[in-house]
């Protein structure tokens, strides 16, 4: 990944070529957080080896497993069914899902730990897993502002809670689950709406038992705690997160054909290829298969004349990260394209919605920006404009797909960024015929 200070993506056309998407974001990390909480050998092949995920494996370290490095994307923890006190404070980067995911499994044991990351996680908001854990009796001592990091946690001798979601988080969730694992009594969590569920299939691999169970008011899924976990292998499907943008560029680059082989596609990760379908986007699935436990498929997405659609707010939770990618496609589309129900992208690594608005409108598209939401009315795309990211790998890779079917150049500041979740994203898009220089 190129460190230069900015990347220019150029109007383009004809992107071809078969590529395959990086290992999931999300599994990737509960791979090596779960093979550090285990007894014995987990295997990993097709990790993703980007920034937040060797932050998350640094810290599975530092909690006391043997962490290895084989080869390209395959790697060995060697758990010793317990986590320790690291010796030095657990630096997680840029990575929100590591941090909440190691703050929930760290929680069960007695040990104490720091937590801290760069300036952008320290200003997202951590209580919205911590305040749970210290239901459970886990204390936290907070540096600065409470809820901000870093903090010190001070864990062990946990007692089981039931937890109804009043948003669809799969990291609350998981943070919850983990520390469950090793809390007195049995966990619930009650989902209104369904959350990725990762965690939950990824511990029934290492030997746990987690039920789950539709009620009145949603989902509810139950762990009890005093369950060890084994050691596993895992190969990690490719995230659909990260082939979005390949796919993106293929719908929108005129006289384009993009084939992304191996993406996971569990529906309750598939929500952006959904909305596409419904947009007019061809997009199609061939080669459906197991990995991982996750079925796969290899996608391929051709040029398309998009229309508008109104996106089901119900969808967000499977979709939550894919908005800013939407938004830029949805530049391109015939009519207006409304996305309400994700105030959750006002906490991520940005403000996504205040970013993708300022962006797209200074590519010369007409944005309405609300609480919870904004509306894009498509059409042709001026571009010209020099995008700022506030350091977030989505909000570039978004504008640079933009910026190839744009009628001029669109610059992202800050593109190192990219290298947190999709280390080989400018390699990858020039391969296919993308002018990103």
């Amino acid at each position: 990944m190129s460190h230069a200070p900015h990347l220019t993506a150029l109007p383009s056309s004809g992107l071809k070529g078969v590529v395959r998407a990086p290992g999931d974001k999300s599994m990737s990390h509960r791979a090596m957080i779960l093979g550090g909480m285990a007894r014995g050998v987990t295997e990993v092949e097709s990790l993703l080896e980007g920034d937040d995920v060797l932050a998350t494996a640094r810290a599975v370290e530092a909690f006391g497993a043997t962490v290895e490095r084989l080869g390209e994307g395959r790697w060995r923890v060697i758990g010793r069914g317990e986590l320790a006190s690291p010796a030095e404070v657990i630096d997680c980067g840029n990575a929100g899902t590591g941090a909440r995911l190691l703050m929930g499994a760290a929680a069960g044991y007695d040990l104490t730990a720091t937590f801290d990351g760069d300036a952008s996680l320290r200003k997202r908001p951590m209580g919205r897993v911590t305040d749970h854990l210290e239901r459970m009796s886990a204390r936290f001592d907070w540096s600065g502002a409470k809820g901000l990091l870093p903090a010190t946690l001070k864990g062990g001798r946990l007692s089981a809670i039931d937890h109804v979601q009043t948003v669809a988080s799969a990291q609350v969730k998981s943070a919850i689950l983990l520390a469950g694992l090793n809390a007195e009594g049995v966990t619930s969590v009650t989902e209104p709406e369904k959350s990725r569920d990762h965690t939950e299939r990824m511990l029934r691999a290492f030997g746990a038992e987690v039920d789950v169970e539709e009620a009145a008011d949603g989902w509810v899924i139950m762990l009890r705690g005093g369950q060890p976990l084994t050691g596993t292998s895992v190969a990690v499907p490719g995230d659909p997160s990260s082939a979005a943008f390949p796919l993106a560029a293929g719908l929108i680059v005129p006289g384009s054909e993009v084939t992304v082989e191996g993406v996971m596609l569990n529906p309750l990760r598939t929500g952006l290829f959904d909305t596409w379908r419904e947009m007019g986007g061809d997009l199609t699935i061939s080669n459906r298969r197991t990995s991982g436990g996750e079925e796969v498929g290899d996608i391929t997405a051709r040029h398309s004349a998009l229309k508008g659609v109104v996106v089901p707010q119900a969808r967000a939770a499977s979709m939550i990260d894919e908005y800013p990618i939407l938004a830029a496609t949805a530049a391109f589309a015939e009519g207006e394209t409304v996305m309400r129900g994700v105030g959750e992208m006002r906490v991520k690594e940005s403000d996504r919605i205040r970013l993708m608005v300022d962006g797209l409108r200074a590519c010369g598209v007409a944005v309405e920006e609300e609480p919870e939401g904004f509306i894009v009315a498509g059409g042709a795309v001026p571009g010209g404009a020099m995008v700022h990211t506030a350091h977030d790998h989505r909000i570039a890779m978004s504008h640079q797909v933009l910026g190839l079917a744009a009628q001029a150049a669109v610059t992202v500041d800050e593109p190192e960024m990219i290298a947190t979740s999709f280390p080989g994203f400018v390699e990858m898009m020039r391969g296919l015929g993308g002018d990103i220089s």
